[in-house]
Parts: C-alpha cells; structure tokens; sequence
C-alpha cells in the first residue's frame, strides 16, 4: 500500500472514531449501533479508496454503483437501506460540523422497504412456552420467573438478564429497566409475573447462589447475571418441550407482548412507552402484526374470506 493511501485510510478511521464518539455521547448510542456504523462507514471508505476517493469528497456517481454491485453480490434491499442510512447520518454530521460544504448524499433517495413483521407467538403458544419449565427444580423456578416477567413486561433480552434484585419493588408490583442509551423505565409486572417473582426468590434464588447478598436476580454461573446467549438457549429449549415448532427470535414473548396487548385495545402510545421506544414509528410495526391476524383471522373464519 503506497504512503497516501496509508495516510488517507488513517485519517478516515480517526474521522469515523469521532463520528462515533460524538453518537456515543450526546445520544448514548448502543455499543450494538457503534458497531454496525463502523462497519458501514469503513466499507464504504475502503470501495471510496479502490476508486481513488476519500471519505468527504466522495463524488455523486459511485454510491449508486456500488449499492448496485451490493445487490449483484446478493446483498438484501434492506441492508443496502441501512448502509445508506449510516452514511447519510454521517454526512449531515460532517456538513453540521463543516467538513464538508455540501451533502454529497442529498440526491441520492433511500431504497423503499416494506417493514418485516417480526416473529411473535399466539397466546395459547405462549401459555404453553410458560408451562414448559420444570419447577420442581431452582432452575425451572427461575426460568419460569424469567419468561413470565419477558411477556408480563415486555423487556429486552439485555434488559431481563442485567436486572438487579433491587430493580424489583415486588409490593407495587413494578421493575425498574434501564433501556437504550441508558434510559430508565418504570414497568407494572402484572399480578403472573409478579407471583412467579414471589415464588423463585422465596425458592429458587437462594438455591442457586452461593451468595445471596450478590446483585444479579436471575444468576447464571458464580453469581454473576445469566448471558443473553444463556438465556436464549434456555427459551430453545422450552419451546421444544412446549412442541413449538415455529422459528423464534430472542425477542419473541417481547413482540408477543406488544401484539398482544394492541389485540386487546391497549393504546399504542402506552405500548410505546412500556417497550422503552423513543420513536412511535418503531411501534408501529406492532400495529401491521395485529392486522396480519386479524385478516388471518378473517379468511379462516369468514365465509367469504
């Protein structure tokens, strides 16, 4: 590799590390988000270089190009949509920030794609799921605690797993979750939930740890809080005792539980809220799940559906 090109990969990956400090600070981005901006932004900076461009003069021609090798090379539309939504935030950043004069970005529209609907269960499904630990055991009491709080309040793979005991108030029936760029949400239990909680850390906990006075409410080895993988292997293997034979998702009883509760009227600013969404837009997907099974619902049912 010649000399410039060494001095321009370098001085593209100290603006995209600034790029991603400022997201990191002012907006709390995810360690998750960090990632897949940089692996955006450093794949395009590395086709800018086989051409001869740099990172902030990138030209208007070679972005079209190259989503267009993306989708030879089989690349889904939605993943070319998000790579072109990492670089258009980073290109406004850039012109906020005066690199550039110009957002080179500002012609170019951004791929139409039909939001996916996400994997959810029914709620027969879901009682079964439920049902399936073994609760003669510590680890089927705190297995059964953990997915009825998933489904009682709607959390996060990382937000179940990183509870503390002390983000449990068991007598007001709420818990405590600390979200997405930290924010912090109060959820109701609901009384299942709540009454499994009772039960495992009255049972269950104490048998499992070695030192009760450790934080982590639902332990995986020495002490510490369960691993998302942990977990998800847990859920695999209830849903096959449960005969649930469907694909399921890390987040499936969280999807269940905000299509769930819009079935049963529930408004969709207050679903909004208790998922811990900041944009509306990104409850809404829950809307098109609902209507999925209701015209589901229609053609099974309806005579002339």
């Amino acid at each position: 590799m010649s000399e410039q090109h060494s001095s321009e990969n370098t001085a593209a990956s100290e603006l995209i590390n600034t790029f991603l400090d400022v997201l990191w600070l002012e907006q709390g981005a995810s360690d998750h988000t960090l990632s897949a901006y940089r692996h955006d932004l450093q794949a395009w900076a590395a086709r800018l270089s086989e051409d001869g461009g740099k990172l902030l003069s990138p030209g208007e021609s070679l972005l079209p190009v190259w989503l267009d090798e993306r989708r030879t090379a089989g690349y889904q539309l939605r993943s070319n949509a998000r790579l072109l939504a990492s670089l258009r935030r980073f290109y406004r950043w850039a012109l906020a920030e005066g690199q550039i004069e110009h957002d080179p970005l500002a012609g170019v529209r951004l791929p139409r794609v039909r939001p996916s609907l996400p994997n959810t269960l029914e709620e027969e499904e879901v009682e079964r799921l439920l049902a399936a630990p073994d609760l003669d055991t510590p680890l089927g009491l705190r297995d059964r605690a953990m997915l009825e709080v998933l489904y009682g309040a709607g959390l996060r793979v990382s937000e179940l797993v990183g509870l503390t005991s002390d983000a449990v108030n068991l007598r007001q029936g709420v818990v405590r979750v600390r979200g997405k760029g930290g924010k912090e949400r109060l959820i109701p239990l609901g009384e299942e939930a709540n009454w499994w909680l009772q039960r495992y850390m009255r049972e269950g906990r104490g048998a499992l740890m070695s030192d009760i006075t450790r934080p982590a409410l639902f332990p995986g080895r020495a002490d510490a809080s369960m691993t998302r993988q942990t977990f998800w292997h847990r859920i695999k293997l209830h849903a096959r005792v449960a005969g649930i034979e469907r694909p399921l998702s890390p987040h499936t009883l969280r999807h269940a539980f905000a299509t769930h509760l819009l079935n049963h009227g529930a408004n969709l600013r207050v679903v909004q809220l208790l998922l811990g969404h900041s944009d509306l837009s990104t409850t809404q997907i829950y809307t098109h799940v609902a209507q999925a099974r209701l015209e589901a619902l229609h053609a099974d049912h309806h005579p002339r559906g």
